[in-house]
């Protein structure tokens, strides 16, 4: 891959930003989602990087793709659960958005880069 660390790659820096704009996002949401959807969606958003991180370090482009994947699979997540809340409570979500789905879109192009 070229990277020493995954601290250098760009992706995992933005899913980074974006779990922290989630955890802050989350404290706008009432007191009785503390067990329900703001869990989920605190979970959802550190998947997309601790997968990113996990899958650089396994070794080979198969487990990497393997673990992107499962990050696209928390993107995914996200997504839905956002909708949701903005949906629910009138959230502005559109830059938690915008910034994963520019996530999602450098992830498809990860991993289709990977496949040989």
């Amino acid at each position: 891959m070229g990277v020493k660390s995954f601290h250098e790659l760009i992706i995992w820096q933005k899913g980074m930003e974006l779990a922290k704009e989630v955890y802050l996002l989350t404290k706008k949401l009432p007191q009785k989602e503390r067990f329900g959807i703001v869990s989920q969606i605190q979970r959802s958003a550190v998947s997309i990087p601790s997968n990113i991180a996990e899958g650089s370090k396994r070794g080979t482009s198969k487990d990497y793709g393997r673990f992107l994947r499962i990050s696209m699979g928390s993107a995914a997540e996200l997504e839905t659960q956002l909708l949701l809340i903005r949906g629910i409570y009138g959230i502005d979500i559109s830059d938690h958005i915008n910034l994963l789905i520019e996530i999602q879109k450098m992830l498809e192009v990860i991993i289709r880069r990977l496949r040989i």
